[in-house]
């Protein structure tokens, strides 16, 4: 029966009826909806959060954050709040460390703000949003010269046990910025299920470079349990809407690693029963994803942007693994970061024919980065491909079977890796010095081999 409380906004029952890994099940309750808090009650006094996964016919299931050790099924009483999850957001949570739920973890105080939003978000009408088109620079070439992230793109990155996709993420959010504009930047960086010497190597790099200050994160660590992990992205986004459409800020969000969040929502769908589908991930994985992915872009009637970077890392090295196969179907390209170069010493490993930015086109040329930047990529990229085809020639006839040509490509592909795909973890390069370096690099070709360019290019950049 319920406890006396207002009806019409918290309603509080006693007891519950089963308990299923993070899951509590209640019934003989009414008037609870999807996705509403809940206040869980312990018989020790201690309270935790919860969250309405179903309802129906006067029964709930809900998910619980801080796990379902020590309840009691008779002692244990559940406080249903009439609204959902919902986030205070302030612009003064820059600089700030939080769990997974948006509880401070640095030590700082409560955010103190008379706004909450939503952590589940609010669906944009298609008809309002505008077209990415702007150029963000991350000082890797890499990324910056053949796979350019434009502002208010989703551009994940496919990464694989061991490969160092943490530094990668680090040193994008160190480095990124609009170049030749004034405007507001900031960054949410949202962490599910790192472990805690991965967040204390975030925490730490972000301090002693200066860049914190322009940070906010979200971290839910490896201990934590992994329905918490289902919220963290939510949460970090919710925070991104605030600072990109309420503040007028363009906002880079970093999430990783997804598949840790995709792990979270199929353990929390087989504890449900829910039919499996492709290597026992719910049939909703894709939808589910969209609800994330979508909530980066542009909006008429604000001035601010949401750029997504999710990283993944891809089981067994399987780019066809459903999760990064459904991620490249609602982003707009990949960057895929690849064992082999890793092993070669090459840092960042991105591989550089896989990798793919799908509204580079749009970032790019006169006026945002350099005339030639479009020609000189699709130049580096053809270049590469034969890379590859003459080292497989070579496997299989061996080098000096090569004719000069070849073996001009093969020291092509060297400098391309060496000098091009490699750079410092602590090298932040211009888009102008990304270009020269593509130019220095295929000029160890002959100018009959550079279809992709104009004779004008050839005269003005070849050699230099």
């Amino acid at each position: 029966m319920p406890v006396s409380h207002d009806a019409l906004t918290v309603r509080e029952y006693q007891g519950i009826q089963q308990v299923v890994g993070p899951l509590i099940f209640v019934d003989k309750i009414h008037n609870v909806g999807y996705n509403e808090l809940v206040e869980i009650r312990c018989p020790d006094g201690e309270e935790r959060l919860g969250v309405v996964l179903e309802s129906k016919e006067g029964a709930a299931v809900i998910q619980v954050f801080e796990g379902t050790t020590n309840l009691s099924l008779s002692e244990t009483s559940v406080r249903f709040r009439g609204e959902p999850l919902k986030l205070p957001v302030t612009r003064d949570m820059l600089g700030r460390v939080f769990d997974g739920l948006g509880r401070p973890t640095d030590g700082g105080p409560n955010p103190i703000s008379d706004k909450r939003r939503d952590v589940n978000g609010q669906p944009v009408n298609p008809t309002a949003r505008l077209y990415p088109t702007k150029f963000i620079q991350t000082g890797i070439s890499a990324i910056d010269g053949m796979n350019t992230l434009v502002r208010g793109q989703k551009l994940p990155v496919f990464s694989g046990s061991g490969l160092p996709h943490n530094k990668v993420a680090a040193q994008i959010v160190r480095q990124a910025k609009i170049v030749d504009e004034d405007v507001s930047f900031a960054i949410v960086f949202a962490a599910m299920g790192v472990k805690h010497d991965v967040a204390r190597y975030f925490v730490r790099n972000f301090e002693e470079t200066g860049v914190l200050e322009n940070v906010v994160m979200f971290l839910s660590l490896a201990d934590a349990p992994s329905v918490e992990r289902l919220i963290t992205p939510r949460t970090a986004l919710t925070m991104a809407e605030y600072l990109a459409f309420e503040e007028n800020m363009h906002v880079l969000v970093i999430l990783t690693d997804m598949t840790n969040y995709c792990e979270a929502l199929r353990e929390i769908s087989t504890i449900r029963g829910e039919i499996p589908s492709r290597k026992g991930y719910p049939g909703y994985l894709y939808s589910d994803l969209a609800s994330l992915y979508e909530r980066a872009g542009m909006v008429e009637g604000s001035t601010g942007s949401i750029t997504q970077v999710p990283i993944l890392t891809m089981p067994n090295d399987d780019i066809s693994h459903p999760v990064p196969d459904l991620t490249g179907y609602i982003t707009e390209g990949q960057i895929v970061l690849e064992r082999e170069l890793s092993q070669r010493g090459v840092y960042p490993p991105i591989a550089g024919l896989p990798s793919l930015s799908r509204l580079m086109k749009d970032g790019i040329g006169p006026g945002m980065t350099r005339e030639d930047h479009a020609h000189i990529a699709s130049q580096l990229f053809a270049a590469y491909a034969k890379v590859k085809d003459v080292r497989a020639l070579a496997s299989v006839i061996g080098e000096e079977e090569l004719t000069p040509l070849d073996h001009t490509y093969l020291k092509f592909g060297e400098a391309f890796e060496k000098d091009f795909l490699s750079q410092n973890e602590t090298e932040d390069r211009s888009i102008e010095q990304t270009l020269d370096l593509g130019w220095k690099v295929i000029s160890l070709l002959p100018k009959e081999e550079l279809a992709r360019v104009t004779d004008e290019e050839i005269g003005k950049f070849y050699g230099q």
